[in-house]
């Protein structure tokens, strides 16, 4: 049997070189697809090395191939080997090209199939929570672990981030080039600054599931609150929210969403980069066109800034400016970890102990865990000596519902918790709301922007001891301080007493 003979162009090292490099990671990709399929193995690193790192090494190896036979041929027609000058060609007749030929087709083929298999596996592997949670995971850990607990977990991060539609997954994956040699670069920032630029509209992501033009009338949601005293005091506030929205063919656009561009076109003037401090407001009716602006009367903007500026039009994320990554304020996870029964409600001042321990700067994760552990252990058996042995379980309980509270919310590496990135709605613990709605913003005219807490919603009981209160009109409850503080929760945003640390 005449053994198998390529092209004589074909014997040399940078060509043999090609081959085997080609070959030997062909095979480790076949090796790997199978490995990934059979034990179903989720290991972000090894989808990496699959789809990203072996196929252009594949595609090198095929490339030095031609290269080597190309070079050879420079060689033959400089006259450092003795053949023929004229310029390849294949013969079919000849057992050397017609195996030369066998093999590039077949090649060629799986290949092409295993490169489109390959590729069309790379382009779901990026576009997976995986890839984008866990592969650079130092500095995507804060978003990933905040994603998983929040109410979008069972949405891909691309449905947000990038959409449908080839356009804008090119657009991320260039602007993506820029964020991975900021990484191996160590020159990313820490946190990661918000919000993102040039996001895809609301309109082309939220929309597509939420549609204000379909939202009607109030949702009902209670606000539960422990408050700083020794018996850790339940305070709910049960609330319809006056979500609205509506179709302005088949009624009036009310409620919150009427920001919506709905009816109205809402766009502003941020005077930060975070868009906290709004002090231009332009209100446009879709109907009759009428055109009302506002200004902040204790801090306006001069005619060179509102004509230097591009005003932004209005759209779900100016509120809901945190629908995937919320870092929660240690009052609110204690608070929540009470509700759950997480934390024993009868431990004696365990609200004011753990969000005190939460709440402390720490270095590192590590130095958390200890330190949270030492200062709540530490308080009860100094100031509860002769109780601590009968609420030693709820304490380590508490200790380990407080540690989890800080892992889910606050990341010392990256610098991240709750006042780094503040949430836009409600206006509890950042200005949120009353960014606008502060009272100060006036028209020409003398029209104020509401500022009336039964704009947006209605309280209907609040408390929960002998002195609970239940609303028996539709107007509701006028709100009641824990504390009393007179009147002045009327004249002050709650945000501007309550940090997320302390009562």
């Amino acid at each position: 049997m005449e053994r198998l003979r390529l092209p004589r162009l074909a014997y040399n090292w940078i060509s043999t070189a090609g081959a085997i490099i080609a070959s030997v990671t062909a095979l480790m990709i076949i090796f790997l697809l199978i490995l990934n399929i059979v034990a179903r193995m989720t290991n972000p690193y090894l989808g990496i090395f699959i789809y990203m790192v072996l196929p252009p090494i594949l595609i090198v190896g095929l490339l030095l191939i031609p290269l080597g036979m190309w070079r050879q041929w420079g060689r033959v027609r400089r006259g450092e080997e003795a053949a023929d000058l004229k310029w390849p060609f294949i013969d079919l007749n000849k057992r050397s090209h017609r195996n030369a030929f066998i093999i590039f087709v077949i090649g060629t083929t799986a290949f092409i199939i295993v490169g489109t298999v390959v590729s069309y596996q790379a382009y779901h592997f990026t576009e997976s929570v995986q890839f984008c949670g866990t592969t650079c995971h130092s500095v995507m850990h804060p978003e990933y672990i905040a994603y998983q607990n929040s109410p979008h977990a069972r949405v891909a991060c691309t449905e947000c981030h990038v959409g449908s539609g080839a356009g804008w997954y090119t657009k991320s994956k260039l602007s993506g080039m820029y964020q991975v040699y900021a990484v191996l670069a160590n020159v990313y920032p820490r946190p990661i600054p918000t919000p993102v630029r040039n996001l895809r509209p609301a309109q082309e992501t939220c929309e597509q599931c939420h549609w204000p033009r379909q939202f009607f009338g109030a949702q009902q949601r209670q606000f539960n609150h422990y408050l700083y005293d020794e018996t850790n005091t339940h305070w709910p506030i049960n609330m319809l929210i006056k979500t609205g929205g509506g179709d302005p063919k088949t009624g009036q656009v009310s409620g919150i969403h009427w920001h919506m561009n709905i009816g109205f076109r809402v766009e502003y003037i941020a005077r930060d980069e975070r868009r906290q401090d709004i002090p231009w407001v332009r209100v446009t009716d879709r109907m009759t066109g009428r055109v009302t602006v506002y200004q902040d009367q204790a801090n306006p903007l001069t005619e060179e800034e509102i004509t230097k500026a591009t005003p932004r039009t209005m759209d779900c994320m100016d509120c809901h400016n945190r629908p995937s990554h919320i870092y929660h304020a240690p009052d609110y996870s204690i608070d929540l970890a009470l509700l759950t029964g997480h934390i024993e409600q009868g431990i004696p001042e365990i609200k004011k102990v753990a969000v005190e321990s939460m709440a402390k700067e720490y270095h590192s994760e590590d130095s958390a865990v200890s330190s949270i552990a030492n200062a709540i252990t530490s308080y009860y058996r100094l100031n509860y000596a002769d109780s601590y042995d009968s609420i030693r379980v709820a304490v380590d309980d508490a200790v380990v519902a407080t540690r989890e509270a800080y892992s889910q919310n606050i990341f010392p590496r990256m610098k991240v918790n709750w006042s780094e990135y503040p949430n836009n709605i409600g206006h509890f613990y950042s200005v949120g709301c009353m960014r606008c709605h502060l009272g100060n913003h006036k028209s020409d005219s003398g029209v104020t922007i509401t500022h009336k807490c039964n704009a947006c919603h209605t309280i209907l009981s609040q408390r929960s001891d002998q002195m609970a209160q239940v609303s028996t009109t539709p107007e509701g409850l006028e709100f009641k301080h824990p504390v009393d503080i007179s009147e002045a929760w009327k004249e002050t945003g709650c945000y501007e007493c309550h940090s997320g640390t302390q009562p």
